[in-house]
């Protein structure tokens, strides 16, 4: 999505090599017009998929599966929480997820009555790494007894190898931008004429 990858490159920021920071539209202030061309492409990409619900992590994922949500055919959107509170007094779904950002494991929990077997999930994120949160998203499908649809993250850093760990487990991964490195606080993407040279051995 070249509008998403020009909007990283004007706004974002990034520290070392591994971290852009995109406070500014996403993940602390939201940029709610650009949401909804997120949210269209989402549905571009993923056109033709059954979609029953959308599952995402609490608390970046649910602006992004909200504003999705009006273009899919407004599915139900259910966001796992990290902690049990007091008012799920019924049956759940858990699954542990690392995260190497904040370096530390964290439950995801959904109330069994909002995953449903026998439908088709749409897993959606802001940002895909390392894969373990689509991973523990997909695992409480499982359990749910539901199907993947697909796997769509805003932004991928594929050099951490998330989207190859879910490809290589049969799920269908469509990320919106896909950083292939950082460097010198310089951000390329896939598409960059830089890649295309790398690859062609330029």
């Amino acid at each position: 999505m070249e509008a998403l990858k020009q909007k990283i490159r004007n706004e974002g920021t990034t520290i070392g090599k591994d971290i852009v920071k995109v406070d500014g539209f996403l993940n602390h202030q939201i940029d709610a017009r650009f949401l909804e061309r997120i949210g269209r492409e989402f549905a571009r990409r993923f056109d033709g998929c059954r979609i029953d619900r959308i599952l995402t992590v609490e608390a970046s994922g649910i602006a992004i599966a909200v504003g999705t949500a009006p273009f899919v055919g407004y599915p139900p959107v259910v966001f796992a929480k990290k902690a049990a509170p007091s008012t799920m007094t019924d049956g759940f779904y858990k699954v542990e997820a690392r995260s190497f950002t904040k370096g530390k494991v964290s439950s995801l929990i959904v109330s069994e009555k909002y995953l449903l077997a026998g439908e088709n999930v749409l897993i959606l994120d802001d940002f895909l790494a390392y894969g373990e949160a689509s991973l523990a998203m997909a695992e409480l499908v499982r359990k749910a007894g539901s199907q993947v649809a697909g796997i769509g993250a805003v932004i991928e850093k594929g050099f951490q190898g998330g989207s190859d760990k879910l490809r290589a487990k049969g799920y269908r991964v469509e990320s919106l931008a896909v950083i292939r490195k950082i460097e010198d606080g310089c951000i390329t993407f896939d598409e960059d004429p830089q890649i295309e040279k790398e690859y062609a051995g330029v």
